[in-house]
């Protein structure tokens, strides 16, 4: 795969977003940047408005809806806040009107998006696997359950990252780094990039042991 020049990730952030959600694929690309400068990622809200995430963590998005920002790939966080915006119009038609060539992406329950969209049917995708208390009740589900309720037209999939194409999903809080690595993957890097990109993090023994656990589909198959 030819290296896509200056590849740039827009990660959304929205109320109760989960912080390792999207600051672990952020922060590989942070490190990667050390290796090739003309990476970039950026935050993304519906308005220009600072964004209180999990446990009381507020950011300042670079970017609103409005501004349509140039990118490479689109990625959605989980956390407490997507069961609002599984609901959210405004998320739905920017998404929407994204470019084909952008890819979309999500990290844990943020894939509960796409399947309130209908984008997973036909296609495997994956969400968390390990339920937090209430989930592990009679209360609750596990998230990755839930999207199988909420899309049964998708193949759910166990894996800790699933690339369909043009959507890729993430598993539970933390495979947020392995999204970041293979999404330097699909912007054309090499191996060695990767590898010494998960060097500088120190995070070399944890890449060796996921970096395997991917499962490919190709849509037009």
């Amino acid at each position: 795969m030819a290296r896509k020049a200056g590849f740039r990730l827009g990660i959304y952030v929205f109320k109760d977003a989960e912080i390792v959600d999207y600051a672990a694929p952020a922060g590989v690309f942070s490190v990667a940047r050390r290796l090739d400068p003309e990476l970039d990622t950026f935050l993304v809200a519906e308005s220009m408005r600072p964004v209180q995430t999990q446990a009381g963590l507020t950011v300042v998005p670079g970017y609103s809806f409005a501004d349509r920002p140039a990118m490479d790939a689109f990625l959605i966080p989980g956390g407490f806040g997507t069961r609002q915006e599984t609901h959210n119009a405004n998320l739905h038609r920017y998404i929407r009107a994204l470019p084909p060539e952008c890819l979309l992406t999500s990290v844990c329950t943020g894939s509960w998006i796409y399947a309130r969209m209908g984008l997973l049917d036909g296609l495997p995708a994956t969400n968390r696997k390990e339920p937090d208390r209430l989930e592990a009740s009679h209360l609750g589900k596990t998230p990755i359950d839930r999207l199988a309720e909420m899309a049964p037209a998708c193949r759910v999939s166990r894996a800790r990252v699933v690339d369909a194409g043009r959507i890729v999903t993430a598993g539970g809080i933390a495979s947020g780094m392995e999204l970041g690595f293979h999404l330097l993957r699909r912007a054309g890097y090499d191996e060695d990039f990767i590898d010494d990109v998960a060097r500088v993090m120190e995070y070399h023994r944890a890449y060796e042991l996921y970096r395997h656990d991917i499962e490919f589909h190709d849509p037009a198959l």
